[in-house]
């Protein structure tokens, strides 16, 4: 009878709350977990099935521009060479900014004939005053050997293609939302630096003026007319691509053919392994959410 009074009357364990502040609760550790604590498990929630033909269709961009960066290495090479003579460079210059505002005004709706013409002025004062700096970026390197120039122009190219965007542009197009990235920035101010090294090589002012519009044209403009085509229509970007890579293929050939190993390789590399790659790798991606994740959003933070 003593015994039962005594169990009455000793005070009932509290049962276990799941609070967020509310300290230590009488009885229970401070990282004690009842048995619902992992009912609200979730495995996979935030995994995307990636499918192998669209990530390869994505990576078409990325062998796009590497090509274009090849074909730019290419016409620097030649230049150097005296293969290419500054009226020939002129006029590859003159071409591609005519086709550059051709295809601008083919592919992108919202830009219109006079929105050209505003840029018309902009352009002439660009030309302007790249002529007028052509001696001075001549003399630039006169005191530094060729192969430093090259030991700098190379890691410039690679850190230019491995910081750029190869999802957007440069240059903001035409009613995008969104500026260009800090990394994208960079990576242009890296591919300018490695022409005008390559620039101060060259024997006249007017080879100077001529290989700095193309590397210009090429590094400000060859991807927002990349992005227009491709937001246009993904099948003409497909076109071009294809065609690009193989004449780029074409002319590296002609250069060396253990460069054009290379190039066929690192093509072949990023347009099939890598998403081969990406998509293998997938299948041990394993992520936890559960009831111990930070507590996220639902809804935006305006001011």
């Amino acid at each position: 009878m003593d015994n039962c009074v005594a169990e009455n009357s000793s005070p009932t364990r509290p049962k276990w709350r799941k609070v967020a502040y509310g300290g230590m609760q009488p009885g229970f550790d401070d990282n004690h977990t009842d048995e619902s604590f992992l009912e609200d498990i979730v495995m996979n929630a935030n995994v995307v099935k990636r499918d192998m033909l669209k990530v390869m269709q994505d990576s078409v961009s990325i062998s796009e521009y590497l090509c274009i960066v090849a074909l730019v290495g290419l016409v620097w090479t030649y230049t150097l060479r005296s293969t290419l003579d500054e009226t020939s460079l002129l006029y590859l210059d003159v071409s591609l900014l005519g086709s550059g505002f051709l295809l601008l005004l083919l592919t992108e709706e919202m830009l219109s004939l006079n929105l050209l013409l505003h840029y018309l002025p902009n352009v002439f004062f660009f030309t302007t005053g790249l002529y007028v700096l052509a001696p001075i970026y001549q003399t630039l390197t006169r005191s530094i050997s060729s192969d430093s120039i090259w030991a700098v122009t190379v890691p410039l190219l690679i850190l230019h293609l491995f910081l750029h965007d190869y999802s957007g542009s440069t240059v903001r197009a035409p009613g995008a939302l969104n500026n260009p990235t800090l990394t994208s920035c960079i990576s242009l101010n890296a591919s300018i630096v490695a022409s005008v090294f390559i620039a101060s090589r060259l024997p006249s002012s007017i080879h100077v003026f001529a290989i700095m519009l193309f590397s210009l044209q090429v590094f400000l403009f060859a991807p927002l007319i990349t992005y227009c085509i491709k937001k246009y229509s993904f099948r003409l970007h497909l076109c071009f691509a294809f065609s690009l890579m193989a004449m780029t293929l074409a002319f590296v050939y002609t250069l060396h053919r253990l460069l054009f190993v290379l190039l066929l390789g690192l093509l072949v590399f990023v347009t099939l392994v890598c998403p081969y790659w990406l998509i293998r790798l997938q299948e041990y991606k394993f992520e936890i959410n559960g009831p111990w994740d930070e507590a996220k959003l639902c809804f935006a933070v305006t001011d």
